[in-house]
């Protein structure tokens, strides 16, 4: 998470959206950085906890800003960076399974510790579709977010790919895909929202 407090902004890092290449692009023009385990701050806990600091601390309301990715993508994503070497032996790698073995996984009533990936939803929002940030954009607009960026803030931002996982194999068969709809309904809902709305949504709190 970023704090940009003369720009009365905050930067929602959605876990696997392309975060690390987002801040390394904006961090050097944010006041405050939430890094290592406080980096991916949920957006209830920033309403919660950090929206009210900054207010009695700065006199400051920051709009909050979020990115979320297609949720087969998200979940592909996930399963690919814990392909990565760094893992092998250990219970968060993914190796030995496939990406539809993964992503059961991840919806099952137990996933194993390499299939506890959280979800966009539960970051997202409060519920159903009560969403807590007030600029909401599609990973697949990335330009459209990254123009939002450099309207706001400096029109020299650069952003380039950074931390990109190894391509595996991850396709999905049409079963699977249907009980990944069925599980994560609420996910599934909030992205076809966020497209049909042209891959941005500003709901202002």
């Amino acid at each position: 998470m970023l704090i940009f407090l003369s720009h009365q902004l905050a930067y929602l890092a959605t876990p696997k959206t392309g975060t690390t290449a987002t801040e390394h692009a904006l961090r050097p023009h944010a006041e405050i950085v939430f890094a290592r385990n406080r980096k991916h701050l949920t957006a209830q806990r920033f309403q919660l906890r950090v929206a009210p600091f900054l207010e009695q601390t700065f006199s400051v309301k920051c709009a909050a800003v979020a990115v979320m990715r297609d949720p087969v993508d998200q979940i592909r994503s996930w399963y690919r960076y814990r392909q990565s070497p760094k893992l092998d032996d250990t219970p968060m790698s993914s190796k030995g399974m496939s990406f539809e073995e993964f992503a059961l996984a991840v919806i099952s009533e137990a996933p194993p510790p390499a299939a506890q990936i959280g979800s966009q939803h539960v970051f997202l929002t409060a519920g159903k579709q009560n969403i807590l940030v007030d600029h909401l954009f599609a990973y697949e607009e990335a330009a459209r977010m990254q123009d939002f960026f450099r309207d706001k803030i400096s029109k020299d931002l650069a952003f380039k790919e950074i931390n990109v996982s190894q391509r595996v194999p991850a396709s999905i068969s049409e079963g699977v895909l249907a009980k990944l709809r069925a599980a994560r309904a609420d996910e599934f809902a909030l992205y076809e929202h966020l497209t049909q709305a042209g891959g941005y949504l500003h709901t202002p709190r």
